[in-house]
Protein backbone atom coordinates (compact mmCIF):
# COMPACT_ATOMS: atom_id res chain seq x y z
CA UNK A 1 0.00 0.00 0.00
CA UNK A 2 2.80 2.47 0.74
CA UNK A 3 2.44 5.95 2.24
CA UNK A 4 1.89 4.51 5.72
CA UNK A 5 -1.77 3.66 5.15
CA UNK A 6 -2.85 0.60 7.08
CA UNK A 7 -5.39 -1.86 5.72
CA UNK A 8 -7.80 -0.51 8.33
CA UNK A 9 -7.60 2.92 6.71
CA UNK A 10 -7.83 1.82 3.08
CA UNK A 11 -10.79 0.62 1.07
CA UNK A 12 -11.51 -0.49 -2.48
CA UNK A 13 -14.63 0.98 -4.07
CA UNK A 14 -16.16 -0.28 -7.31
CA UNK A 15 -17.88 2.53 -9.22
CA UNK A 16 -20.46 1.20 -11.67
CA UNK A 17 -23.39 2.45 -13.71
CA UNK A 18 -24.35 2.79 -17.34
CA UNK A 19 -22.17 4.74 -19.75
CA UNK A 20 -22.65 8.51 -19.58
CA UNK A 21 -24.12 8.39 -16.06
CA UNK A 22 -21.32 10.53 -14.59
CA UNK A 23 -19.06 8.00 -12.83
CA UNK A 24 -15.76 9.50 -13.96
CA UNK A 25 -16.95 13.06 -13.32
CA UNK A 26 -17.97 12.10 -9.77
CA UNK A 27 -14.59 10.48 -9.05
CA UNK A 28 -12.82 13.48 -10.56
CA UNK A 29 -14.74 15.82 -8.21
CA UNK A 30 -13.72 13.73 -5.20
CA UNK A 31 -10.01 14.01 -5.96
CA UNK A 32 -7.96 16.91 -4.57
CA UNK A 33 -8.56 20.04 -6.66
CA UNK A 34 -4.98 20.13 -7.98
CA UNK A 35 -5.29 16.59 -9.40
CA UNK A 36 -8.71 17.04 -11.01
CA UNK A 37 -8.92 16.76 -14.76
CA UNK A 38 -10.59 19.46 -16.84
CA UNK A 39 -11.21 17.03 -19.68
CA UNK A 40 -13.42 14.04 -18.87
CA UNK A 41 -13.65 11.40 -21.60
CA UNK A 42 -15.60 8.12 -21.66
CA UNK A 43 -13.82 5.37 -19.74
CA UNK A 44 -12.58 2.46 -21.82
CA UNK A 45 -12.27 -0.67 -19.69
CA UNK A 46 -11.58 0.86 -16.29
CA UNK A 47 -9.36 3.35 -14.51
CA UNK A 48 -8.08 3.37 -10.94
CA UNK A 49 -8.08 6.56 -8.91
CA UNK A 50 -6.86 7.02 -5.33
CA UNK A 51 -8.03 9.78 -3.05
CA UNK A 52 -8.32 10.50 0.64
CA UNK A 53 -11.66 11.18 2.26
CA UNK A 54 -11.37 12.20 5.88
CA UNK A 55 -8.89 9.60 7.21
CA UNK A 56 -9.77 6.86 4.75
CA UNK A 57 -7.70 6.15 1.63
CA UNK A 58 -10.11 5.16 -1.15
CA UNK A 59 -9.08 3.24 -4.23
CA UNK A 60 -11.87 3.70 -6.76
CA UNK A 61 -12.19 1.32 -9.68
CA UNK A 62 -14.05 3.40 -12.26
CA UNK A 63 -15.63 0.79 -14.50
CA UNK A 64 -16.75 1.57 -18.04
CA UNK A 65 -20.53 1.46 -18.36
CA UNK A 66 -20.49 0.66 -22.06
CA UNK A 67 -22.33 -2.58 -22.77
CA UNK A 68 -19.29 -4.50 -24.00
CA UNK A 69 -17.34 -3.73 -20.80
CA UNK A 70 -20.04 -4.37 -18.18
CA UNK A 71 -19.09 -8.03 -17.85
CA UNK A 72 -15.73 -6.83 -16.41
CA UNK A 73 -17.44 -5.37 -13.33
CA UNK A 74 -17.76 -8.71 -11.59
CA UNK A 75 -13.99 -9.29 -11.59
CA UNK A 76 -13.63 -6.45 -9.05
CA UNK A 77 -16.42 -7.37 -6.62
CA UNK A 78 -14.52 -9.88 -4.46
CA UNK A 79 -11.98 -7.35 -3.15
CA UNK A 80 -14.26 -4.34 -2.81
CA UNK A 81 -15.41 -2.80 0.47
CA UNK A 82 -18.22 -0.79 -1.06
CA UNK A 83 -20.06 -0.03 -4.28
CA UNK A 84 -21.02 3.28 -5.83
CA UNK A 85 -23.80 2.81 -8.38
CA UNK A 86 -24.32 5.92 -10.49
CA UNK A 87 -27.69 6.51 -12.15
CA UNK A 88 -28.34 9.07 -14.88
CA UNK A 89 -31.60 10.38 -13.46
CA UNK A 90 -32.22 12.39 -16.65
CA UNK A 91 -32.26 9.28 -18.86
CA UNK A 92 -35.67 7.80 -18.08
CA UNK A 93 -35.50 5.32 -20.95
CA UNK A 94 -32.37 3.64 -19.59
CA UNK A 95 -33.48 3.35 -15.95
CA UNK A 96 -34.80 -0.14 -16.78
CA UNK A 97 -31.35 -1.10 -18.13
CA UNK A 98 -29.75 0.32 -14.96
CA UNK A 99 -32.11 -1.85 -12.93
CA UNK A 100 -31.10 -4.96 -14.93
CA UNK A 101 -27.43 -4.21 -14.26
CA UNK A 102 -28.19 -3.70 -10.56
CA UNK A 103 -30.01 -7.06 -10.49
CA UNK A 104 -26.96 -8.77 -11.99
CA UNK A 105 -24.66 -7.07 -9.48
CA UNK A 106 -26.86 -8.16 -6.55
CA UNK A 107 -27.04 -11.75 -7.85
CA UNK A 108 -23.25 -12.07 -8.12
CA UNK A 109 -21.87 -14.52 -5.53
CA UNK A 110 -19.16 -12.03 -4.46
CA UNK A 111 -21.86 -9.45 -3.61
CA UNK A 112 -25.00 -11.45 -2.77
CA UNK A 113 -23.88 -12.94 0.54
CA UNK A 114 -21.92 -9.95 1.86
CA UNK A 115 -23.18 -7.04 3.89
CA UNK A 116 -21.60 -4.63 1.42
CA UNK A 117 -22.64 -0.96 1.53
CA UNK A 118 -24.03 0.40 -1.74
CA UNK A 119 -24.22 4.11 -2.40
CA UNK A 120 -26.48 5.24 -5.22
CA UNK A 121 -25.98 8.62 -6.82
CA UNK A 122 -29.09 9.79 -8.67
CA UNK A 123 -26.91 11.98 -10.84
CA UNK A 124 -27.66 14.85 -13.22
CA UNK A 125 -30.36 16.29 -10.95
CA UNK A 126 -29.79 19.67 -12.61
CA UNK A 127 -31.20 18.41 -15.92
CA UNK A 128 -34.75 19.48 -16.63
CA UNK A 129 -37.27 16.65 -16.05
CA UNK A 130 -34.73 14.52 -14.18
CA UNK A 131 -36.32 11.79 -12.06
CA UNK A 132 -36.08 12.48 -8.31
CA UNK A 133 -33.93 10.26 -6.11
CA UNK A 134 -37.15 8.93 -4.49
CA UNK A 135 -38.52 7.95 -7.91
CA UNK A 136 -35.14 6.41 -8.90
CA UNK A 137 -35.27 4.40 -5.68
CA UNK A 138 -38.77 3.14 -6.55
CA UNK A 139 -37.86 2.27 -10.16
CA UNK A 140 -34.78 0.34 -9.02
CA UNK A 141 -36.80 -1.20 -6.15
CA UNK A 142 -34.10 -0.38 -3.63
CA UNK A 143 -36.42 -1.25 -0.74
CA UNK A 144 -35.73 -4.93 -1.56
CA UNK A 145 -32.08 -4.52 -0.46
CA UNK A 146 -32.71 -5.85 3.03
CA UNK A 147 -29.32 -7.44 3.76
CA UNK A 148 -27.20 -4.49 2.64
CA UNK A 149 -26.83 -0.97 3.93
CA UNK A 150 -27.71 1.39 1.09
CA UNK A 151 -28.23 5.09 0.59
CA UNK A 152 -29.35 7.19 -2.36
CA UNK A 153 -28.25 10.78 -2.93
CA UNK A 154 -29.39 13.28 -5.48
CA UNK A 155 -26.23 14.58 -7.12
CA UNK A 156 -24.77 16.85 -9.73
CA UNK A 157 -21.28 15.61 -10.56
CA UNK A 158 -20.38 18.80 -12.43
CA UNK A 159 -20.98 21.10 -9.44
CA UNK A 160 -20.24 18.47 -6.77
CA UNK A 161 -23.67 18.87 -5.18
CA UNK A 162 -24.63 15.80 -3.11
CA UNK A 163 -21.23 14.10 -3.42
CA UNK A 164 -19.92 14.87 0.06
CA UNK A 165 -23.13 13.64 1.67
CA UNK A 166 -22.92 10.35 -0.23
CA UNK A 167 -19.21 9.73 0.29
CA UNK A 168 -19.52 10.58 3.98
CA UNK A 169 -22.25 7.94 4.33
CA UNK A 170 -20.22 5.36 2.40
CA UNK A 171 -16.96 5.94 4.29
CA UNK A 172 -18.82 5.71 7.62
CA UNK A 173 -20.28 2.36 6.53
CA UNK A 174 -16.90 1.07 5.35
CA UNK A 175 -15.18 2.24 8.54
CA UNK A 176 -17.67 0.20 10.58
CA UNK A 177 -16.91 -2.89 8.48
CA UNK A 178 -13.12 -2.39 8.71
CA UNK A 179 -13.34 -1.89 12.51
CA UNK A 180 -15.25 -5.12 12.96
CA UNK A 181 -12.53 -7.21 11.25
Amino acid sequence: MGSGVSKRNAANIVVVGLDNSGKTTIINRLKPRETQSSNIVPTVGFTVEKFQFKSLQLVAFDMSGQGRYRNMWEHYYRDCHGVIFVIDSSDKLRLAVAREELDQLLANSDIRDRRLPILFFANKMDVRDAVTSVKCSAILELSRLENKPWHICASNAVTGEGLDEGITWLTDQIRDVLRSR
